[in-house]
């Protein structure tokens, strides 16, 4: 079984929230638009179901993307028939020359895959900088301190035609850890079936991304928007270039 974004709620994920990806797509564009790169591959680490990947290749970029979601894969392949999309962890995927590298939707800071802990995130920055060309770009956002709720555990509902999903979320501020247990229920013929997920992300310090980055090899830029859309509080990304 898959450990997070199984069928049900990777299809209320590809319905109602692929609006930041999309942005970030965006965002990306632009800034390659402005260091004169106009061609070549683009890796997307936590492809999900392709949003940004269309906008990308669109735009006429070669796309490689990995999740570790297999539903999500699978939209992603309908989504961009020309892109090369792998089923896989962030944490061992094998990352191509290419012109830029994208993490959207807080993907590192998920731990689904136990070897996917904070040292091979640090690692990552490593394995992308060598990726890179020169001038390259990894644009990425992380989840951080200030992303979780301060005091209780608030619970948020969304809905849609078919689907509706239940979020309650959970802090260990001592461990900086954040818990999102998830309820969905998509309908099926004349009833609904329920799911439930537990997602658990390790909340970082922009500062220490930032100075990790930086020792990496990277001239690193924060940014609280995309485009003209700000991300949410505690949500932060980063410009790096190599």
């Amino acid at each position: 079984m898959q450990p997070g974004y199984r069928e049900d709620l990777a299809h209320i994920h590809d319905c109602a929230f692929g609006g930041l990806a999309e942005a970030g797509a965006g965002e990306l564009l632009e800034r390659l638009r402005r260091a004169g790169i106009d061609r070549g591959t683009i890796a997307e680490l936590g492809c999900g179901g392709g949003h940004s990947s269309r906008r990308l290749a669109d735009a006429g970029f070669d796309i490689v993307g990995v999740d570790l979601s297999a539903a999500l894969v699978e939209r992603a392949r309908l989504r961009v028939p020309t892109g090369d999309f792998r089923l896989g962890s962030i944490a061992a995927a094998s990352l191509p020359p290419c012109v830029a590298v994208t993490a959207f939707g807080e993907v590192m800071n998920y731990r689904f895959d136990p070897a996917d802990d904070r040292e091979a995130g640090r690692r990552l920055f490593e394995r992308v900088h060598q990726a890179l060309v020169p001038n390259g770009l990894f644009l990425f956002d992380l989840a951080t301190h200030d992303r979780a709720p301060a005091g209780g555990s608030p619970r948020t509902f969304f809905e849609g035609d078919d689907w509706a999903v239940l979020v309650d979320t959970s802090v260990d501020r001592a461990a900086g850890v954040m818990t999102r247990r998830i309820t969905t229920f998509r309908r099926l013929g004349e009833g609904f079936r329920r799911d439930h997920e537990e997602h658990r992300l390790d909340l970082v310090d922009p500062a220490g991304v930032i100075d990790a980055l930086r020792r990496t090899g990277f001239a690193v830029q924060p940014l609280r928007a995309y485009g003209a859309r700000k991300l949410p509080p505690g949500l932060v990304a980063f410009a790096a270039i190599r």
